[in-house]
Order: structure tokens, then sequence, then C-alpha cells
């Protein structure tokens, strides 16, 4: 039998009252998910007559059993649907599918669940969120502008099997190709600024002519700059992230982040957030939804916000 996000309608909607959905993001450590968990409680706060949110997070992005642990809480907690920004592509889709086996309407956001996954669990999961390929490669192009062909520079990705974190790497090397820099190295700082500082301390000392480091989120590129400025190297060496955090405002504005990209957490939880509350209403589950991305850069930060 096919389970999907929006089977067993009469058991998703709730019996009375208003319906709980809870929001499971990665580490709200990161800000970007902070600004995610925001844009949601502004959300039910203005509608407090239609949805009860619970917001849950956790302390280390690569803690995947905990991730499942809190998906399962939700659902001991009775909640009528989960929107999930899932630490890994592939780890969480089993939990997930005794969750909607639960009448628990799932949406996933942010980091897309992997399709083939989904696929084989007999599944179909909406997914709301960004082009992040497109993103990143629109990074890279702007790092690029900054180069010239045949600079060494290296790729700092996110968690491997994370499918944001392929599609960023994916992108970052289209732009590398396109404008024929020479990529050097590819390694994962797992979304974490102190695994990206020490990649790129590691990269600055085997590559002494390395001119650009192409971070998978500004968590490792605030890692990266700090291990530039270690080694002596700010100005010489140039950095791209992505999420736009506020953290590396300062630095876009005095260059030693080249760019970031916008992905607008606080939407996609709404996003999110509104696709789960139509299913519950007895909608079908709507098509992927594409959000909207910008490019911050020094000309553009605070046109974006």
């Amino acid at each position: 039998m096919l389970l999907d996000s929006g089977c067993n309608q009469s058991e998703n909607k709730p019996p009375g009252g208003k319906p709980k959905v809870a929001l499971v993001m990665k580490s709200l450590a990161n800000e970007f998910f902070s600004t995610m968990a925001e844009g949601a409680r502004k959300h039910q706060a203005a509608h407090t007559a239609d949805y009860e949110l619970i917001v849950n997070g956790l302390k280390n992005e690569t803690d995947l059993a905990e991730q499942v642990s809190l998906v399962e809480q939700m659902m001991a907690r009775r909640v009528n649907a989960i929107v999930i920004g899932p630490a890994d592509s592939k780890a969480l889709v089993t939990v997930l599918k005794r969750a909607i086996a639960a009448g628990v309407t799932v949406v996933n956001i942010d980091n897309k669940l992997d399709a083939d996954a989904v696929k084989q669990a007999g599944l179909t999961i909406p997914f709301v969120g960004p082009d992040n390929r497109a993103g990143a490669r629109q990074v890279g192009e702007a790092l690029a502008k900054r180069l010239n062909p045949g600079d060494k520079v290296a790729i700092i990705e996110g968690i491997p099997t994370a499918f944001n974190g392929q599609q960023r790497r994916l992108g970052f090397e289209e732009a590398i190709k396109a404008a024929g820099l020479n990529l050097v190295s590819v390694q994962s700082g797992y979304w974490e600024i102190d695994k990206g500082n020490n990649v790129a301390a590691a990269l600055l000392n085997s590559y002494a002519d390395l001119k650009g480091i192409l971070c998978g989120n500004d968590s490792m590129a605030l890692g990266a700059v700090a291990a530039i400025q270690a080694a002596g190297k700010t100005g010489k060496v140039l950095v791209v992230g992505f999420d736009n955090i506020p953290a590396i405002h300062p630095m876009i504005a005095d260059g030693r982040i080249v760019a970031s990209a916008e992905q607008h957490a606080d939407q996609v939880a709404v996003f999110g957030i509104e696709a789960a509350l139509k299913i519950l209403k007895g909608a079908a589950p709507p098509a992927d939804e594409a959000t909207k991305l910008d490019i911050i850069t020094t000309d553009t930060l605070g046109g974006a916000k």
C-alpha cells in the first residue's frame, strides 16, 4: 500500500481543537536555523487560532540519532504534522515512514530527502526549499569574477550524505569549471565552524598558493576566515559561503567573504507549515515548491533582507 503525506486524511484531521505542528530542524547553534525557528514562531503568533507549534532542533548538526529521537518524541506527543529539515537525506526516511503510517502529515523543508530512498519506502513527501545547486553556482561565479583562470581553489562541503550539501558542491564545481579555476581539494567540514576551521587550516598548509575557498554554509566560512587570518593571509585567500547569517555581514562588508546565498530561512519554515496545514484540511499534497534565493555581496548586502 502506498503511504504518503496526504494519505489517511481522516486520521490526520484533528478530532477537535487546533492541530499540532512540529518543526524539526538541525542545529539551533547555527544562526540559519535560529532564523527559521523565529519565522515559524512569528507565523504561529499571527495564526494562534489555526494551529499549535512545537519547535525542535539539534545541538550537533551530525547527531542523526538525536533527530530520529525527536521525530519519535513528536509521534509520542501525537502531533498532527511534522515539518522537517533532515540532518541526513537517507537516515531519516525510516522514522518518517513510521510517522506517516501513524497518520502524521510530513513536509520536507531545507534539505531534500533522497528521492530513491523515499521511493523505495513507498512514500511521497512534498519538499519546500531553494535550488541549492543554482545558488551555489551563482556564489561560485561571484568568487570566480575575483580570480584568474588557473587559480587554485578548494571546496569545504557539508555532510556528504545531505542532499543540499551535494547540490551545493555540484553548483560550486560547475562555477569552477566554467571559470577555468583549478580545484585542488574537496573536503567536508560537516557544516560546523570548528571543523571548517580545521579543514581550511590544513588546506592553507598544503597549498601555499591557494586563492579561494568555497564553503557549503556560512558556519564553515566563518571557520575558514579565522584560519586565513591565523595564517596571515587575509585578503590573499577569498571565501564564499551559503545562508547569509548575520555573523558574516561584517565580513562581506570588508571583503573577507566575497558572497553568500540568502535562502530566507524564515520563509522556508512558514511555507512548509502552510503546506502541512493545507494537507490537514484535506488538500492533496502539493508539488515541490522552490523558494526564493538571493546572492549577497558587498554591493547587495542588506538589499535582500
